[in-house]
């Protein structure tokens, strides 16, 4: 393998590769990234046998030829190269070393056999369809933080896709849960989905996906499987396994008939509740809005602490009540809300509570109460 490439191309696709390898690992091939040059393209790869990130960038390919090498060292050497270096990557049949240099700098890294590297196959991925990348952004970024990060409920530990008809539109439903909180995202239901199975996308594939969709195109290329999963970006791709599991029947949680209804303004309440949360116990981090016309009272009572009190106006006309929440929870929820105004739809003390953007009717969230 010979081939030359700009260091800011060559940095940017393994950036984006390599942060799916583990950096503790017992495979040693699992430590490395592959590099195959073919046809002015060099295709980096890295995979952790659960998730595989592949990424093309444009080189001049003076012999075609692959070569795995240490993926961490590989990014830190590219990094800290000069801008707009080029840079050299050769591998002769002969040497056991990849020559990397650019300039007067030159390095030789330990590399294993390209043929040893892993590969996960995408051959039964029945169902593809393409959706816009900005709504694909939109059910990750406002469904992850409810992830939950218990190994023993795994089946939580992702964001579950699915299609779904409510009031006669199809829609594909992002929803994530740990228990104490819920989110739930729609979005209309790409052509070729119809019918897809439902997945439960894993904590780090979502953490990774999230990180690559910032510099994705217009459109993802989604590919599924009762197995896995497969986002193609043009240049690149992800695949994920798939959680071997079964979501809960969240709908269930979700209240129907909460009619108490609280209208806040987001930002000031996210403040208020912000600066009386720093009395509270760090374990349940509890917080009481008391309410009646109008006017709300958030308290935090904390004996080892102090204690802290905070007025709000608000629209609300419901029964008075008190109810407890976990600060922590709530900031996560109205950091989701575009809107200027998020609702709140209140039963009883002891009954889930529901939470909506007035800007986005497609997003719902769904509080345990806490006692207090």
């Amino acid at each position: 393998m010979k081939v030359t490439i700009e260091r800011t191309a060559l940095a940017k696709a393994l950036g984006h590769v390599q942060s799916v390898v583990e950096r503790r690992n017992t495979i040693p091939i699992l430590s490395n990234v592959l590099m195959q040059a073919k046809g002015g393209v060099l295709t980096l790869t890295a995979t952790d046998l659960d998730i595989e990130i592949s990424e093309e960038a444009p080189a001049d390919v003076a012999q075609d030829g692959a070569a795995t090498a240490s993926a961490l060292t590989l990014f830190e050497i590219v990094k800290r190269l000069p801008e707009g270096a080029q840079v050299r990557l050769e591998l002769s049949s002969e040497e056991s070393r990849l020559k990397v240099s650019a300039g007067r700098s030159e390095f030789a890294l330990a590399v294993l056999p390209d043929e040893d590297f892993p590969s996960l196959s995408s051959d039964d991925l029945d169902t593809r369809f393409t959706m816009p990348t900005e709504e694909l952004q939109r059910l990750i970024l406002k469904t992850r933080f409810a992830m939950s990060q218990e190994e023993t409920r795994y089946y939580l530990n992702g964001v579950y896709f699915h299609a779904v008809t409510d009031a006669d539109a199809p829609l594909l439903r992002a929803a994530a849960t740990d228990g104490h909180r819920l989110a739930r995202l729609d979005a209309p239901l790409p052509d070729g989905a119809v019918g897809m199975p439902g997945v439960i996308v894993p904590r780090k594939a979502i953490a990774e996906l999230s990180r690559l969709l910032e510099d994705a195109e217009e459109n993802v290329e989604i590919a599924v499987s009762s197995a896995k999963i497969r986002f193609g970006f043009g240049a690149g791709y992800l695949t994920s396994k798939l959680i071997d599991g079964s979501f809960p029947d969240y709908e269930r949680v979700i209240p129907k008939d909460n009619t108490n209804i609280l209208k806040v303004e987001t930002k000031d309440f996210a403040q208020a509740v912000d600066r009386v949360s720093t009395v509270s116990a760090d374990r349940t981090r509890s917080v009481k809005l008391a309410l009646e016309a109008d006017r709300l009272r958030l308290t935090v009572n904390n004996p080892d602490a102090g204690s802290a009190l905070e007025e709000l106006s608000v629209d609300y006309g419901g029964e008075p009540i008190e109810i407890g929440f976990n600060a922590r929870y709530l900031l996560d929820v109205t950091q989701q809300v575009d809107g200027e105004t998020a609702t709140f739809r209140l039963a009883d003390p002891s009954s889930p509570s529901v939470i909506v953007d007035e800007e986005d009717e497609r997003a719902l969230y769904v509080l345990m109460p806490l006692r207090v």
